[in-house]
Order: structure tokens, then sequence, then C-alpha cells
């Protein structure tokens, strides 16, 4: 009942964040070309970067020169102003003046520039004067309101339909903030599912995410290999861990036991030998992470026992369909 409560206080304050931005835009910087916002409601884990680099990818196919633009949190020495994560020509920064999450997409998206910046408007202007971007991907961005977005993307499961808002429950806005949002894009992976989303958030544009994993790298040099069958750990330090050791459980491989750390864990030397230490228990053959885990855990040796991460790919389908309609909004904004 507490907690409900304080949701609600919780609640009617970010509304009234949103409604003030709405009455003073003069308080909201534009940029000279179009922003893409992925953002969602919950905290943590809803495969909010996995989008931004399908969404990246599928901007550079049709000749644009996007940048994206994060917030890098919990790094663990932001520097002022600026970061540039990477350029053009190739990674300009480490995990702890990066962050994880943009030094995985920084690694995944040669070319395209990522920087990070707690006021992200002054990361977009330096990516349109200095690489020339003809368009900005907004990562964690529906709640960024100091910035105009053009086009709004908003992922939701239907676990969120009946989650509180914080303190209470696990959202940063009332489910019905959704409203604002020019598509959603539903995380389940099943098709009822998402129908049922689509159903309860009213008629809107609506796309599915689909997620699947591309095939194991090692931590130590960062191979491919494989792991079908193998006794594994399973190690993450996400928001959403119990997604993670489903998933492996899925991909045909033997879940041993499974250590989860709060959301961007800077593991340390302790961390490695608890890690080694449960391993050897459990008798895993291998110790499985994410790849937003592997870019904290990479530092390590793991030549006791290997280590590997599981890339993740998403895919916006119908994939024509988005693709059009995202590339026409572009288009009508311009």
């Amino acid at each position: 009942m507490i907690g409900a409560l304080l949701g609600r206080v919780y609640g009617a304050a970010a509304a009234e964040r949103r409604q003030w931005y709405a009455r003073h835009p003069s308080r909201v910087r534009r940029l000279a070309r179009p922003v893409v916002s992925v953002g969602n409601l919950r905290v943590g884990g809803s495969g909010k970067t996995p989008v931004t680099a399908y969404i990246a990818r599928l901007l550079v196919r049709q000749g644009e020169r996007p940048a994206i633009l994060s917030r890098g949190y919990r790094r663990a020495n932001p520097q002022n102003g600026v970061t540039v994560v990477s350029d053009t020509t190739g990674v300009r920064a480490d995990v702890d003046t990066a962050g994880d999450e943009p030094l995985m997409l920084a690694r995944e998206l040669p070319g395209v520039p990522v920087l990070v910046a707690t006021e992200r408007a002054r990361a977009g202007q330096m990516a349109e004067e200095r690489y020339g971007a003809t368009v900005h991907i907004l990562d964690d961005g529906f709640q960024h309101l100091q910035l105009a977005r053009d086009i709004d993307l908003l992922l939701i499961a239907e676990a969120d339909l009946a989650e509180l808002v914080l303190p209470g429950g696990l959202l940063r806005e009332s489910i019905d903030t959704a409203s604002v949002a020019d598509a959603v894009l539903v995380s389940d992976p099943d098709d009822a599912a998402a129908a049922r989303v689509v159903e309860q958030l009213g008629p809107r544009e609506a796309f599915q995410v689909v997620r699947a994993f591309r095939a194991p790298r090692t931590l130590l040099d960062n191979t491919e290999t494989s792991i079908g069958g193998t006794r594994v750990l399973a190690v993450s330090g996400i928001a959403r861990p119990e997604r993670f050791v489903h998933d492996l459980s899925g991909a045909g491989v033997i879940v041993a036991g499974s250590m989860a750390f709060p959301d961007h864990h800077r593991y340390t030397r302790g961390d490695i030998d608890r890690i080694l230490e449960t391993a050897r228990q459990a008798s895993a053959d291998l110790i499985v992470t994410t790849h937003k885990d592997a870019v904290r855990l990479e530092r390590f040796s793991w030549t006791e026992i290997p280590a590997v991460y599981l890339p993740l790919d998403v895919r916006v389908t119908p994939e024509a369909r988005f693709s059009d309609w995202l590339l026409e909004r572009l288009r009508a904004c311009r």
C-alpha cells in the first residue's frame, strides 16, 4: 500500500515534469538533424542498446550517417563535456570513461560515432559539426526531455502493463505515458503477448522485437567458439539476470549455476576469485556472460576456467514495414 501510494506521487511528479517541458519549449534544445529516441518505461534492461545498434545499421544501409548519443550511465571515470567513445575511424575511449553500453556500441558499429555526455544536445552538435551526422539516435532517451526528438520509440513488454511506478514497482513513469510515443516496440517473444500489449495501449504504430544470440566469443582473444551441450556458470551484472539464464537454457547449454551482480557492476579481483570458485564448485566447464558484462570483465585473466560472452542481436519486425515507416518519418521531419 505504501509503495503504491509513493508510486502515485512519483508518477505525478514525472507527469508534471513532462508537462513543464511542454509549457516551456524554450528550455528544450533542438538539433539541426533529426533525433530518433530509443527508450523505455521500466528501470533497467529492456533491450534498448541492441535496438539502438539495429537502427544504426538500418540507417547506415540507407546511406545515412548516424551518430549515437548516450549518457554513459555509471562510468567509473566520467569526463567533463563530451566524451568521444568512437569516431568514424575507430574507438577512442575505454570502459571507465565511456561506460559499458557506449563502448559495446562503439565496437559493434565501426564508423558510427558514439558520443557520451550528460547534456546530449552538446554531443549532438559535435556529431554534426565534426562528423557530418545526418541523424542522431538517442540511446535511453524517453525521459531525456531536454533534447527535442523527432521520432520517439518506446520498448515495452506485457509485464510492464501491470507494473507500478517507482518505488512500489519498476516503472519510471506511468504506463499511460506510452501514448506520447510515435511507435511501441514490443519485446515479448510471442505474438499473443504482443497482441495483448497493442490491444491495451490502443491503436498506434506497433512493432515487435525479436532477440537471438550470435555465436559465442571468448573473453581471452575474442574468437568465435561453441558452447552447445557444455556445462556453464552464468555470470551477469544486468537488470534482468533471470532472462539471461532462461535464454541460456533455451540455447542448449547446461546451466550448472548462476551469479548475478548489480546492473553495470564494476568487477573487482575479489569478484573474479568468487566467480572462479563458484565455477569450480559447480563443475562448470565454462563461464558464460553477457556482451555488456564482457567489456567490464575482459581486463581479467580467464586461463584457469575459460570465459565466453554471447553477443545479442535483435530485429524489429515486420522488418520491411518498420524500415519503410522509420524512413518515411525521417523524410517528413526534414
